[in-house]
């Protein structure tokens, strides 16, 4: 694998589009997913209900060449409610194939604590599945506990798999 410098994470902007489609798109797996395979023609990345605003994205630079995005984090509020404006919630979060095991993944979960502190935000949560044990380790490690189970909420490739609901504080905003 070849070694991976990564700059610094920053907010999406609307020209990222493309390269996000398809950062998505090559990421996609039962592992992660609950949505069927994206299949053409495709949707635009960015959306009224997905806007670059909601996105932070790391781009890298490998010691042979290749060049950027290699991952993205998506966090929003849970609700419009006043009643926990106080939590950002984690809505997807992918790393491109030839960026894993560089720390991307953990680089952008921290930019995600960083940019909710900073939206005022003392409390981050998400939802994986079950079996998907490589991103519960990386969550558990940056501090995520598990809070909540829904027992076979999916039925994905002919078996039922848990809905599992982590979270963390952040501290005081």
């Amino acid at each position: 694998m070849a070694a991976l410098t990564l700059r610094p994470v920053r907010p999406a902007v609307p020209a990222d589009d493309a390269e996000l489609a398809e950062l998505d798109r090559s990421t996609w797996s039962t592992l992660h997913a609950v949505l069927p395979r994206p299949a053409p023609p495709y949707d635009p990345f960015f959306g009224e209900r997905h806007p670059p605003e909601d996105f932070l994205v790391v781009e890298a630079e490998t010691d042979d060449g290749r060049a950027g995005i290699a991952g993205y984090v998506r966090i929003v509020p849970p609700t419009p409610l006043a009643s926990n404006a106080h939590v950002r919630q984690i809505r997807g979060l992918a790393v491109a194939t030839w960026a894993r095991g560089a720390g991307v993944g953990r680089t952008l979960l921290r930019a995600a604590f960083a940019e909710a502190r900073r939206q005022g935000a003392n409390r981050v949560t998400l939802r994986v599945l079950g079996h998907n044990d490589p991103a519960r380790a990386l969550y558990a490690s940056e501090g995520f506990a598990v809070e909540g189970v829904l027992p076979g909420e999916f039925f994905l490739n002919g078996r039922y798999v848990d809905d599992v609901c982590m979270g963390r504080s952040l501290g005081p905003a």
